[in-house]
């Protein structure tokens, strides 16, 4: 890394690995060209069964392992690094990613502008369509209130180009996991990732909790990355669109307040049972399968969520709800999205 004389917050990167030293590498190589002046890189392996523990050793000395003895997953790899090294400021990132320069330090400059930020996220770009947005987050993250998250430059599976429409910064709703920038005083006060997640909204659920507690999230427009999106779980695996399914009915489980629930659960679910029918319609047989566990998930584990939903609630500060509700959409993503044909986030009136 490029250092100079300038004193700055120190950044750790934490970057979860499992396999795949082929996308690792491009990713360290990025950090390296980095002109921000008091970083620590951090790779935790979860278990790899190839080499790159040895690669990440012999090619970049400069950079932390931790060696997890499982696979933990992204959140339980996040969490380990979280854990064992102390910072003023995390910035976890997928090994799947490379950089512009000047990414970190235009991160650090929107975070330290309001004291109350405590999660930013870069303008994510596909690395294989470089001129649209990442499937992965856009340039921020947004939610409607029945739990359905899309992204400025992308609704479900529809990116935008970038033509500048969304440089001005702003608050989001949550910040992308791809590369997260997290203040260490945020995170002692609302707790880090769920581990039961495992992985896929891991990150919304924890900007979620922040938002309930009175920070801020925000988005970094001038800060730009690229994203290989699908490398670790491609978008057609059956794993993925379970965790997708079942993780976003958790996090609505687990942070709404009960007088919310009542409404929105079982609309929620309803909509589950039409995506169920959409897809045995298209004969998506993996998502179908994907929905009923998931909701059996949900079903036979009521003592968990309840759990959950009362460890979320010491975050919930009351006079926080509403304005937590008000950074949400207010209407349906779903109907604007499939039965108004309004595929761009500019569109949707928030």
């Amino acid at each position: 890394m490029k250092h100079d004389s300038q004193i700055a917050s120190k950044v750790t990167v934490i970057i979860p690995h499992w396999n795949g030293i082929e996308i690792l590498e491009p990713c360290l190589r990025s950090l390296e060209a980095s002109q921000y002046s008091n970083l620590e890189v951090v790779v935790v392996d979860n278990a790899s069964s190839d080499e790159s523990v040895a690669f990440v050793l012999r090619e970049f000395p400069g950079v932390t392992v931790i060696q997890n003895s499982e696979n933990l997953g992204f959140a339980g790899g996040c969490n380990v690094g979280l854990r064992q090294v102390e910072s003023d400021l995390y910035l976890v990132l997928n090994n799947d990613t490379t950089h512009d320069p000047d990414w970190i330090e235009k991160l650090v400059e929107q975070m330290e502008s309001n004291p109350k930020t405590a999660a930013v996220q870069p303008k994510i770009m596909s690395a294989q369509h470089p001129e649209l947005f990442d499937y992965a987050g856009g340039v921020g993250g947004l939610m409607d209130v029945l739990g359905f998250p899309f992204a400025l430059g992308r609704i479900f599976t529809t990116m935008e180009k970038d033509d500048g429409y969304y440089d001005t910064p702003r608050d989001i709703f949550w910040a992308s996991g791809t590369a997260l920038l997290l203040r260490g005083e945020a995170l002692e006060e609302v707790g880090l990732f769920d581990e039961d997640f495992f992985a896929h909204m891991e990150e919304i659920d924890l900007c979620w909790r922040l938002h309930n507690a009175g920070w801020r999230v925000m988005n970094a427009p001038d800060s730009r990355i690229y994203h290989h999106s699908g490398w670790t779980l491609p978008p057609d695996r059956y794993q993925k669109k379970y965790l997708n399914h079942r993780n976003n009915l958790i996090m609505i489980i687990k942070n709404y307040p009960f007088a919310y629930l009542a409404p929105i659960l079982p609309t929620r679910l309803a909509l589950e049972g039409v995506a169920f029918v959409f897809s045995a319609l298209i004969r998506d047989w993996k998502r179908m399968g994907a929905i009923v566990m998931a909701i059996g998930w949900i079903l036979t584990h009521p003592v968990l969520l309840f759990k959950k939903h009362l460890e979320a609630k010491k975050y919930r500060q009351s006079q926080n709800i509403s304005i937590t509700l008000r950074r949400m959409y207010g209407g349906s993503i779903f109907f604007q999205y499939f039965l108004r044909g309004q595929k761009r986030a500019r569109d949707i009136k928030e």
